[in-house]
This record gives C-alpha cells, structure tokens and sequence, in this order.
C-alpha cells in the first residue's frame, strides 16, 4: 500500500505542482463529483473517491500542503510550522499465507490504517506458521528439526525504535494528535466537513522526527533465518510448538509473534479415498434420515445408499489401522462436514419426494 510520501496527490488530482488553491479546489470539485458513490456505481469509485479526498485534504491546507512537498523531497519536517510542531526549541518447513513481507479511510462505516514513513504506530508481531514433515518413527519418539524462513526482525540500527535518535515519537502536526484530518466539501455537497484519517501518521497521532533509512521508521526489516523446533514424543499430525519471540517483530518497538511449528505426520493424515470416503458417509446421512422419517423409503431411499456404501467401501479398503490414534477424530470432522453440506438438500429432496408420491414421475419418484 502505497504511502504518503510515496503518492503523487498532484498526478492524482491533475494539477501541477504549482497551482493555486482555486486551481486545486476546482481541480477536486471535478473529479469528486464524478467519483462519489452516490452518482458513480463502479466498483473502483469508492476507492478513487477516497484517494482524490485524501490529495485534497493535504495539497488544500497551505501547512500539510508545505510538509508534504517537503517530505518528497526528502526533508519530512522541513515544511512544518513552529507553532505547530513540537520538534523547535526446511528444512522441511514451508511459509504460511503467503509472502509474510507483505504489509483507509473511514468512509460509509468503515475504518482502516494507512501507514506512512513517519508514522509511529507500535503494533505487536504476527506469528510465523511453518509446517514441518515429520515421519511416523519422528512422530513417536519425538525429533528436533531446523527451518529456515523469512520473518521481520528489530532494526540493528534504531534498536526497533524506528527512530535514530532516543526520541522515537512526536504529536502529528498534521493532525495535532487526533489521527484524522477534515475535508471541507460544503463547497461541493453542502454537506460540512468529514473526517478522514490522517495520512501522514495513519490514525495513531504520532510521527517519528527521524525515521530510521534502514527500516523506514517501522523498526523491523526483513531477513530469512533459522530456529529449531523441537517436537515431543507423542506427537500427531497437526500438533503445534511455540517457540517464544521468534516470530515476527513488532512495529515500533512491540513485543514480537512467535515461531509456530505445526507438524504434518503424512501416515496420520487422512487424505485421498479414505478422506472421500468419511465425507461421502457423512453427506448421505441426513438423505436417509430424513427418508426414513418421512416414510419415503423404497427406490428414494435404495438411491441414497448406493452412494452411502461407496463411501463405506472406500473407507474399508483404506489402511487406517497405520493411521495413528487420531485418525477417527480426522474421520469423524469428515463425516461432520458432510452432513453439514447435504442437510439442506437432503430435506429439500426428502420433502419434494414425499410431496410428489402418486403424482410426478421424477427421478426418485416409485
């Protein structure tokens, strides 16, 4: 997600970048009128709308407007004013959710955080999911095994401060603290002012005088390392280890997530015609339940066994006994989820059949 510093709020308005505030205003009156989710129905407008009152939240106030250009060039604090700043006088082991390095405005009811270089917003580390293949002797016995993943660490630098100097946080001179921003559209709605969120610190309230090159003031940078995982005799497919702080870091200084080793014992793991085969019995279950309540038995309820028994067979010719001790507990969430899915159509088709008796010739009719 793209940052404050990192948009170019007069490409997204198109203006130049010496306009005047007229120029700018009607600039957003424009484009706003066009964008608004009341008159526009695309899918992107919302979006767009938000990122037009966003630029024109910034480039409309002479002092945000000041900062910004500032920061663009490299100087985030050269634009501010002296009354309103406070700074003067496997290994075995696979990623999980995808890439773990990957990272708003309220509007219509919603809130989100939108983070800048500056922004001083602690939140506390992820935890790292890593799957780890154990064999069926590891399982028993228990087995310690290395992985190598990629997860975000403190900044050597700024200590995970995010800031290079002891001072790591300042009140937003953006938005004084509040973490939101007005626009002012009576001009264009007659509507007042709404608040969005500040860009600038991303609703905390609190920017970082210095932010940190080498992490960019979040105070954590990515790295690919190594932990052992340690596993205990008796473990089953699915069990988890902690090991405490070896997730990812913090932002700004909070505490971090920890490393999650979740084992996968392939010989407990209920997979291919057994799998099918519990889930098929547990589909079937309420067609004859509801058959034989209903009193709709014959040909209906000789259909809905066929079915029934492939799955017994497919669950009979499975090798279950080197399954360890949890594969029934496996099998039975199997045979949940499919009784799950076919009650509704079950009691549908149940119904529709007993309905139907002596008077439609459908395919379960008798």
């Amino acid at each position: 997600m793209a940052t404050m510093n990192e948009k170019d709020y007069y490409a997204i308005l198109g203006v130049s970048k010496d306009a005047s505030a007229k120029e700018i205003q009607k600039a957003f009156q424009q484009k706003a009128r066009k964008l608004h989710p009341d008159v526009n129905k695309a899918p992107d407008a919302e979006e767009r709308f938000k990122e037009v009152s966003e630029a024109y939240a910034v480039l409309s106030d002479e002092q945000k407007r000041a900062r910004y250009d500032a920061m663009r060039s490299g100087n985030p604090f050269a634009g501010a004013a002296p009354s309103a700043s406070p700074y003067g006088g496997g290994y075995g082991g696979g990623y999980a959710g995808g890439d773990p390095f990957g990272g708003g405005f309220p509007f219509g009811g919603y809130a989100q955080r939108r983070r800048s270089g500056s922004a001083f917003n602690p939140e506390t580390g992820a935890d790292v999911v890593v799957d780890i293949d154990l064999t069926a002797e590891q399982a028993r016995s228990g087995a310690r095994r290395a992985v190598k993943y990629r997860r975000y660490e403190p900044c050597d630098r700024c200590h995970g401060t995010g800031s290079v100097s002891s001072e790591s946080a300042h009140t937003c001179p953006s938005c004084g603290g509040t973490g939101a921003v007005e626009v002012d559209l009576s001009f264009l709605f007659g509507a007042g002012t709404f608040q969005t969120v500040c860009p600038e610190c991303g609703g905390s309230g609190r920017v970082i005088s210095d932010p940190c090159p080498d992490c960019g003031g979040s105070g954590r940078t990515p790295v690919v390392t190594e932990a052992v995982v340690e596993f205990p005799a008796g473990t089953h497919d699915g069990d988890t280890v902690r090991v405490k702080s070896m997730g990812h870091a913090g932002t700004n200084g909070a505490a971090g997530g920890d490393l999650v080793g979740r084992a996968r014992v392939a010989a407990e793991r209920l997979e291919g015609p057994a799998s099918t085969g519990f889930y098929l019995v547990g589909f079937m279950l309420p067609f004859l339940v509801f058959s034989a309540a209903s009193g709709t038995m014959s040909m209906f309820a000789f259909l809905c066994l066929i079915p029934f028994a492939i799955g017994l067979s497919m669950i009979v010719r499975s090798d279950l006994r080197g399954r360890g001790a949890t594969w029934w507990k496996r099998g039975l969430a199997q045979v949940v989820s499919g009784c799950v899915n076919g009650l509704l159509l079950a009691f549908v088709s149940v119904s529709f059949a007993s309905c139907s008796r002596g008077m439609f010739m459908g395919p379960f009719s008798y």
